[in-house]
């Protein structure tokens, strides 16, 4: 079994902007079936996102991507407490098994 890498981007949406975010993740998420979107469920309102990648490569261009002020992702940020810099985002490799 191959195991993935994956990309993982964690932020926190301000309660002023929780509804604008719900919607536009909603859609992105209709458009991509490409990640996960998680809540914290003892610290509503942090929200990570897990991205799957065939191996290191893909994960950091997804992480890339992601954080880029060209993407059009960085229209979030604006709803992020603390606004882009908090938007924090790594990629991680299998530890067992071949990848």
């Amino acid at each position: 079994m191959r195991l993935l890498h994956i990309c993982f981007v964690e932020y926190r949406i301000a309660a002023e902007y929780e509804v604008h975010y719900r919607s536009w993740m909603s859609a992105r998420s209709a458009e991509s079936q490409s990640f996960q979107l998680y809540e914290g469920t003892d610290q509503p309102l942090l929200f990570v996102e897990v991205w799957e990648a065939e191996d290191e490569y893909s994960a950091s261009r997804i992480k890339e991507e992601r954080c880029s002020e060209r993407s059009s992702w960085h229209a979030m940020a604006e709803w992020v407490q603390g606004g882009a810099p908090k938007i924090h985002a790594w990629t991680f490799r299998p530890v067992n098994g071949r990848s």
